[in-house]
């Protein structure tokens, strides 16, 4: 175990190669909502294994499901450094008109792993003739830099022709963006998938609306995944809307529960909630870290998915449902082979 800012020991665990999901569910013969779902009920410790088209089964009339609108924007670039060195360059928050904060990383074989040690260049060269300008380091560690990039256009449209989704080792092979997109994606600006979401169709908004199960969106643009295990995750851009804030709170009245889609929905919806259990709009960065000791206000229960070891989405999870029943879901998942990762299974937690 390592030890985490707020003395909360982080949960470590063992995940075999042959669970990370190395393919989208639809490469595999599943469609999107086929995948495997655990079932977490906190208020009797008990795990239920489904399929992810099951979720409206799970919840009542009246709970509110909260879902993130952000959609992936092809966020991986190609680099030239001055003497030749070929780099992929992750784009993660985008600051102003320009400005963003990135991540270097090197490539190795199909992939690219984080570049560590020093950076001799400034300027960086980009295909079609753009640049790249590393300003200055970004946060206290030195993973991150903040950069302008020069590409003579918007830069979600240059990256439409220029760009790829970010991509890890234990994906192969590229996929094109519109694997890396929730059905209800609107407006674009994740580097990476808010990928909770993803097996939600159609046929399973439609099916929750039909039982009477509100659908409510916020948005929050998701930085780089690549966290190392001693980092928190980086300040996100967050807009919750006053009627989504008024719905949360008008289900919470009726005696209701608040069902978020992801730990990205989490940190939006709690960055706007009191101590006494309201929320509220908020537009802006929010830097806010859900941890045991912080724990929940405004969030009853979770659609996520499975999370690496020590991962800081994993302090969220034990806020929610303490440390017992998130050790006993993973070792369910892990004794059960479901699939880890953004094209992986999925995990219902319940009050």
């Amino acid at each position: 175990m390592s030890v985490m800012a707020d003395n909360c020991e982080r949960f470590d665990f063992k995940l075999p190669t042959s669970q990370e999901a190395s393919e989208p569910p639809e490469a595999r013969g599943i469609a999107r909502d086929g995948v495997r779902m655990l079932v977490a009920h906190k208020s009797t410790g008990s795990l239920v294994s489904s399929i992810f088209s099951e979720l409206p089964e799970f919840l009542e009339p009246g709970d509110l499901v909260v879902i993130n609108t952000s959609g992936t924007i092809a966020a991986a670039i190609e680099a030239d450094a001055p003497d030749g060195t070929s780099l992929v360059v992750h784009l993660s928050n985008e600051l102003d008109a320009g400005r963003w904060v990135i991540e270097l990383r090197r490539k190795v074989s199909d992939t690219t792993e984080r570049w560590s040690g020093p950076v001799p260049w400034r300027r960086l060269q980009l295909r079609g003739g753009a640049s790249i300008d590393l300003d200055e380091r970004f946060g206290a560690g030195d993973r991150l830099w903040i950069a302008t990039l020069h590409v003579g256009e918007p830069v979600l449209c240059w990256l439409e022709t220029h760009g790829r989704p970010i991509r890890y080792g234990y994906v192969p092979r590229p996929w094109p963006i519109q694997t890396y997109q929730n059905v209800y994606a609107t407006e674009y600006g994740s580097a990476e998938m808010p990928s909770a979401g993803r097996p939600i169709t159609t046929d399973v908004i439609t099916r929750l609306v039909a039982k009477g199960i509100g659908v409510a969106p916020v948005l929050l643009h998701t930085g780089v995944a690549s966290l190392e295990d001693d980092e928190l995750p980086c300040p996100e851009r967050v807009r919750v809307s006053s009627a989504t804030a008024q719905q949360v709170n008008a289900t919470h009245r009726a005696g209701h529960h608040v069902i978020a889609v992801g730990t990205t929905v989490v940190r939006a919806i709690e960055s706007g909630a009191t101590l006494d259990g309201e929320d509220s709009a908020f537009d802006g960065w929010t830097d806010l870290v859900i941890s045991p000791d912080r724990g929940l206000r405004v969030v009853d229960g979770l659609v996520t998915g499975w999370h690496e070891p020590v991962s800081s989405h994993l302090m969220m999870l034990e806020a929610m449902i303490g440390r017992d029943l998130l050790e006993d879901s993973y070792n369910a998942a892990l004794s059960l082979g479901y699939q880890w990762h953004e094209f992986g299974d999925s995990h219902l937690i319940l009050p």
